[in-house]
């Protein structure tokens, strides 16, 4: 049913992934663009899924934890969908194996989008556009939840962002796309010497999605006794090695999605590297890898900058 959309991947990324059981047609995706704006998924009608994830800032929340119906706050950032197809767990803490499984997480939590799986098929069943747009991307029959989540995760699979100054560098051999601070920058990033945050943030021959998608407890998002906040991974798991263990983000337009870490606790990106330069913050499940990088300077540091700021893609088309 529909017309097939091939989704073609720009320089720095390796093939975009296709769900055997989600193919993206042009009807399902012109259908998720309309739900994943529109403000009737929230209980109040106060909130589309473009609220936290913000177009204008990276597909990302640009405060520091999201705002639901009624005010009500949550705990986390919300982070980028830019390339988030490739993640091979969605959410901070990967309860969700899928873009689809993702989709209805904030409209059915009473804090988010404070919606139910009923609420939500009745309000886009009283839309005559929405039903519309359904029925021509899945064929006769009621909006359901189902075929909701798919459509919005076939819009999602279209927020894909490459070809920054890195790629153009480093993938495309442009040895004027990035700055001389940038390269210095670069340097630090990959040397096991330096900062080795590609330890984490891989880096590939071919392509880089910046994220090795394990989870890890950098000491981020303590409380005022110097405790984790936040269970983490350790939740879904039930693992103590999990306690306080975030996924980790990709790197890809990071430039555009402050705050940053889960707890959307740092500001700027001089923060976060000031952040690493001092090893995190101690507790028993810190990660082995995160060390104290004080032997950068202030050069350096100011150099990893630089090198984030060129992971700034072109945007996809809306």
């Amino acid at each position: 049913m529909g017309t097939p959309v091939s989704l073609s991947a720009p320089l720095g990324l390796p093939p975009v992934p296709v769900a055997p059981d989600n193919p993206p047609t042009r009807e399902t995706i012109d259908l998720g663009r309309q739900l994943f704006f529109s403000p009737i998924l929230s209980a109040d009608r106060s909130l589309s899924c473009a609220t936290c994830h913000d177009p204008g800032k990276g597909f990302a929340e640009s405060h520091q934890v999201s705002t639901g119906i009624h005010g009500g706050k949550g705990t986390r950032n919300a982070p980028t969908l830019l390339n988030a197809v490739y993640s091979k767990a969605q959410f901070w803490d990967g309860r969700a194996a899928t873009l689809v499984e993702q989709v209805s997480g904030p409209m059915l939590n009473s804090i988010e989008m404070g919606n139910t799986l009923e609420g939500v098929e009745r309000a886009v069943a009283a839309d005559p556009d929405l039903v519309r747009a359904i029925e021509k991307a899945y064929g006769p029959g009621k909006p359901t939840m189902e075929k909701i989540t798919k459509a919005i995760a076939a819009f999602e699979c279209t927020l894909v962002s490459g070809n920054s100054p890195f790629d153009r560098f480093f993938y495309g051999g442009d040895k004027s796309a990035m700055s001389e601070a940038a390269q210095r920058g670069l340097e630090v990033f990959r040397n096991p010497a330096k900062g080795n945050c590609a330890a984490c943030h891989t880096i590939g021959a071919n392509y880089a999605v910046f994220t090795d998608h394990l989870f890890h407890n950098l000491g981020a998002g303590m409380d005022s006794q110097g405790e984790i906040a936040d269970p983490g991974r350790f939740k879904i798991t039930g693992r103590e090695q999990d306690r306080g263990a975030f996924k980790t983000p990709t790197l890809r337009n990071v430039a555009l999605t402050a705050p940053y870490m889960h707890d959307g606790s740092l500001r700027s990106l001089k923060e976060v590297v000031d952040f690493y330069v001092g090893g995190g913050s101690s507790n028993p499940h810190l990660d082995p890898l995160i060390k104290p990088l004080t032997h950068l300077t202030k050069q350096e540091r100011a150099d990893l900058v630089a090198f984030l700021v060129s992971l700034t893609g072109e945007m996809p088309k809306q």
